[in-house]
């Protein structure tokens, strides 16, 4: 894994330190904010939250997951998040289109990245 990603994903969950950044993953561009393993199980949880008794247990799981790795040490990550997040495959509109959505991705299955977000237009 790249040790230069991996400290903004470590700044991102230890710090809060968010960042505009463009992934190369297996010749699609993911796009969006770096945010923290935390931030990410809060929003999927809340997703789940009010709903039958199957998606109540599915948020608290979730919510438990997300206070382990705030109180986590962090130092292994497996996992890079991200907000307002956006796939780009060959010449198409990006996935989704609209709207703003959470992406959680494997850090070993980055090939690579530059800082910035593509937007289209």
């Amino acid at each position: 894994m790249d040790d230069l990603l991996m400290t903004y994903v470590k700044a991102a969950n230890q710090h809060g330190f968010s960042l505009d950044i463009t992934l190369n993953i297996n010749g699609a561009l993911v796009t969006g904010t770096t945010v923290s393993a935390q931030k990410y199980l809060d929003s999927a949880s809340q997703s789940f939250d009010g709903g039958n008794d199957v998606s109540k247990q599915i948020s608290n799981k979730l919510s438990q997951a997300s206070q382990n790795a705030e109180d986590q040490n962090q130092e292994d990550v497996s996992y890079i998040h991200l907000k307002n997040a956006q796939v780009y495959n060959g010449d198409s509109s990006p996935t989704p289109a609209e709207g703003q959505f959470f992406w959680r991705g494997r850090m070993d299955q980055v090939d690579g990245f530059f800082l910035g977000r593509i937007a289209s237009e």
